[in-house]
């Protein structure tokens, strides 16, 4: 599979996976024009799209797609994404003809009450719900919903790339800094962020071991994390309100 984040919107990153014959499917795709612009530099050919939730930002181009291409849309059966043709659910296997692949469907509620992503063929299409180094804003969800999701991406294979999309990671470093300065991985993932941006290359994807070992939205049973939770003054005795705590510090965090 070759694989290309094209950037979208302000800071969007619509996922575009191809095989060597230059079959390809979509995840997300908020605007049409910069899909249609890659598929034609690569002479690719778009066979499917996969939605996860109904933001704009995120099917704001499936409707131009679909007049201009023959392609099956996946979504789940929540009538705010249009257009559609196969419905999913959690636990759903798809399987893509073309190109061939194979995802199963995990649902992630949390930041929309019907938020799905895609695992499969080493990759883990995570729309706004796991971020590199961050997470979803709550926006339809409960704290305790966001880190149930969360949590179903621990058992999946440490390689898996986690192909969220925005380019928040930067942002989101700085915050974990703040509760979590002694992390070693994290401090090179500060540099490493840095040397890609600088270069204008994405920081995306990044590995699922290194979230875990990075991500303070993951480490909510880490020592560190508990530490901060208490010199907040924060409930810290269970792990959903640990997770309270950070999500609502990320959402004011303006360093």
């Amino acid at each position: 599979m070759h694989w290309v984040p094209v950037a979208a919107l302000s800071d969007n990153y619509i996922w575009l996976v191809a095989d060597d014959e230059g079959n390809a499917f979509v995840v997300d795709p908020g605007e049409a024009a910069p899909v249609q612009a890659a598929l034609d530099e690569r002479g690719w050919r778009l066979k499917a799209i996969l939605l996860t939730h109904h933001h704009n930002d995120h099917i704001g181009g499936v409707s131009d797609l679909v007049r201009d291409h023959d392609v099956e849309v996946y979504a789940t059966a929540d009538p705010r994404i249009q257009p559609k043709n196969h419905f999913v659910e959690d636990g759903d296997v798809i399987t893509l003809e073309s190109p061939q692949a194979t995802f199963r469907v995990i649902a992630v509620p949390g930041h929309t009450s019907s938020h799905i992503a895609y695992f499969g063929e080493g990759f883990l299409f995570c729309g706004d719900t796991l971020f590199s180094v961050g997470c979803g804003r709550l926006f339809e969800g409960t704290p305790e919903q966001m880190l149930a999701s969360l949590e179903r991406f621990a058992d999946l294979p440490a390689e898996t790339l986690v192909c969220c999309a925005h380019e928040y990671t930067a942002a989101n470093i700085r915050f974990a800094l703040s509760v979590d300065p002694d992390n070693a991985p994290l401090r090179l993932r500060r540099d490493e962020v840095a040397r890609l941006r600088e270069q204008g290359r994405p920081s995306v994807p990044s590995r699922l071991a290194d979230e875990f070992a990075t991500n303070p939205f993951l480490r909510v049973d880490s020592d560190a994390i508990r530490r901060w939770v208490e010199a907040q003054g924060k409930e810290s005795a269970t792990r959903t309100a640990r997770f309270a705590a950070l999500r609502q510090a990320k959402d004011t965090f303006t360093a």
